[in-house]
């Protein structure tokens, strides 16, 4: 049984992740080649270690510290999944909130649990006044099947810092 619930400053410790498995074997993904997206061969194993669990704790901090939410999926006590909305919203009209983070355990894949996030952060996002929720995406083709499968179509206003940060992720929407 899962039980999806928010996730509060005081629950943000690496603690919070001792059961949580980020590994993901990619093996293809998307690129834009002569202005059309195709998929090539790109192979890299994504795998956090404590490094990383500090650094999206300060990143889930910062969501929380902007208005923003991060909600958690909980299995047994531990979590396996969580989603986060920024609290400002970018675009020229404020007409997005940006979906910040959206993970789910390597264990509890493919069992609806990324889902049941996208759908609680889309909610989020929609009591920020925001018409679309912002996805800057892995480029990995599960990541991109997984977006495409929830309606998420190429955005229309990609935003430049995000795309600067990761110039390989695709930028997507979803209309709220």
């Amino acid at each position: 049984m899962t039980e999806y619930r928010k996730i509060s400053a005081e629950m943000l410790d690496t603690e919070l992740f001792s059961g949580f498995i980020r590994r993901q074997e990619v093996k293809k993904c998307w690129r834009k080649s002569g202005g059309r997206w195709v998929i090539k061969d790109v192979e890299f194993v994504d795998d956090w270690d404590a490094g990383d669990h500090r650094r999206v704790l300060g990143q889930l901090r910062a969501v929380l510290g902007s208005g923003g939410a991060v909600w958690g999926a909980f299995r047994e006590g531990r979590l396996k999944g969580f989603a986060s909305v920024d609290g400002r919203l970018i675009g020229s009209k404020r007409q997005y909130a940006v979906l910040a983070e959206l993970h789910v355990s390597e264990d509890c894949r493919r069992m609806g649990m990324g889902r049941e996030l996208f759908y609680r952060a889309a909610e989020s996002a929609r009591g920020l006044g925001a018409g679309k929720l912002y996805i800057s995406t892995m480029s990995a083709v599960e990541s991109q099947a997984f977006y495409i499968s929830m309606g998420c179509v190429e955005a229309v206003e990609p935003d430049p810092w995000h795309v600067e940060k990761e110039p390989c992720d695709v930028q997507r929407e979803y209309i709220l």
